[in-house]
């Protein structure tokens, strides 16, 4: 065997399920799965985007609205691979953050996370083998202000995927957690954006001075680079890794 299949993970036969799979870490996360011969499953809102994504993957797609976690239950699949990925995000004083924005956030980032895993295990464990992957953040260890929501949503999967982990193991199951920084997505477009407005700064200055200040390497992750780090979770050389978080910060959580 050659070095680069040695770190090539092996997929084949296996199905991946991917939240938010249409557009940024969710849909480099489908091509790099499907490049190491998963079956891949998107889940996503957009049926156009999601459509794409499987198409260019091989695989299928689910549109779902995930802020309705009652919509776990009309999924019909079965995974060996889930990576809980979709994701939101409001930027606002917590004085001002609205209510509704924030229950939405736990509902799509928290609640129906908890409900996929739960709906996902009991084949796992029949089999034997399953692999969950949650696209946390460095914001799931560290908190930054404006952004009540969503460092609570991230700080708590990473404690649902400890519990999974722990429960898990014995079925050969493993729960991680992946906390990249800045990722070059639509969301942290979006992010910059409402950021900017926030604090009365030029885009590039909060690129400057807010995103990158925390970190050792000054630039923004590319989404492949997530996804690397996801299917190395997925593959047999990760399987005594559970329980863990994996920093992709450049630094961020060195200090």
């Amino acid at each position: 065997m050659s070095a680069d299949t040695a770190r090539t993970p092996d997929l084949a036969g296996r199905t991946a399920v991917v939240t938010g799979g249409a557009s940024g870490i969710g849909r480099a996360c489908v091509l790099r799965l499907a490049e190491a011969g998963a079956h891949v499953i998107v889940v996503d809102i957009r049926a156009d985007a999601a459509k794409e994504a499987a198409a260019e993957a091989g695989g299928e797609y689910l549109v779902a609205d995930l802020s309705e976690p009652d919509v776990v239950d009309t999924l019909d699949v079965r995974a060996d691979i889930l990576v809980n990925n979709a994701g939101l995000q409001h930027v606002a004083p917590v004085h001002e953050f609205p209510p509704e924005d924030f229950s939405r956030i736990m509902r799509v980032m928290v609640e129906t996370p908890f409900r996929l895993v739960r709906r996902m295990l009991p084949g796992m464990y029949a089999r034997g083998w399953g692999r969950i992957v949650n696209v946390s953040s460095v914001h799931g260890l560290v908190a930054s202000p404006f952004k009540v929501a969503y460092v609570t949503a991230k700080h708590a999967i990473e404690g649902m995927s400890k519990v999974v982990a722990l429960e898990g193991a014995e079925h050969g199951v493993t729960s991680n957690c992946v906390n990249p920084s800045y990722v070059r997505t639509p969301l942290v477009e979006n992010q910059i954006t409402a950021q900017a407005e926030a604090h009365g700064l030029s885009e590039a200055e909060v690129v400057e001075q807010i995103m990158l200040e925390p970190a050792a390497i000054k630039r923004l992750l590319e989404p492949a680079e997530v996804a690397d780090v996801v299917a190395y979770l997925c593959s047999e050389q990760a399987s005594f890794i559970t329980g863990a978080s994996m920093p992709i910060d450049g630094g961020w959580t060195a200090r």
